[in-house]
């Protein structure tokens, strides 16, 4: 059997969002605060602050936004169930019809319903019904970690870089190490997904200098020394 990975999207897309969002966001920042800073402490506290309070946002809103997806599943899966407790035949005549326009024959697509039926009505209409799968149902807490450990992994590169780089060239410093760790994260998500290398790497790439670019510019302009 050939090899899927839609498996993995739920928590890819969670933690290749976090990690994003804990490079560039606490890359910003160090970029952001060094450009109108004279020393490094206020570098190193700008981007722990950003990478604790990062984390802990990303957590929360992943959490949140995914438990409310899960209460529209619940609901649903719920109101399907008193559907075919109350109305079985009229439910089971809407299955034969999801089935018949995938482009089966009205008697097989009948036929097919009913073998479904019989083996987990609820299962079934939850499956072709409202595209709710075992594998894409929504959980809030896998999801809220994901985020916060990518964002924690993402956001320790800039925090090093804070600490150890020369300040003289904290700068390019924070751009050139937030660029490869952007470049890094496009190709790990473009091979645990399974899809080509260089798109993912492009997007990710781009947007993030782009950002951390502008960051730069706006420390430079409205800033003063610290």
């Amino acid at each position: 059997m050939e090899p899927h990975y839609i498996d993995r999207s739920a928590w890819l897309r969670a933690a290749v969002l976090g990690a994003n969002d804990g490079i560039l966001s606490t890359a910003s920042v160090a970029i952001g605060v060094a450009a109108a800073s004279a020393t490094r402490e206020p570098v190193v506290l700008a981007s722990v602050a950003a990478l604790v309070a990062g984390a802990l946002s990303m957590a929360a809103g992943e959490y949140v936004s995914v438990s409310s997806q899960s209460d529209i599943e619940t609901s649903d899966l719920r109101r399907e169930a008193e559907e075919l407790q109350d109305t079985p035949e009229e439910e089971l005549l809407e299955l034969a019809k999801i089935h018949e326009d995938r482009g089966l024959k009205p008697a097989t697509a009948l036929e097919v319903a009913r073998q479904l039926t019989e083996h987990d009505a609820l299962l079934a209409h939850a499956r072709d019904e409202l595209g709710i799968r075992d594998l894409t149902q929504a959980n809030p807490l896998q999801a809220a970690l994901a985020s916060a450990a990518a964002f924690l992994v993402g956001g320790a590169l800039p925090v090093l870089v804070s600490l150890f780089f020369p300040f003289i060239y904290m700068v390019p410093g924070q751009y050139v190490f937030g660029t490869i760790a952007l470049i890094l994260l496009g190709y790990t998500a473009a091979h645990v997904g399974g899809t080509t290398i260089w798109r993912p790497i492009a997007r990710i790439t781009f947007w993030g200098t782009a950002a951390m670019g502008l960051t730069a510019l706006v420390g430079y302009l409205f800033g003063v020394n610290i």
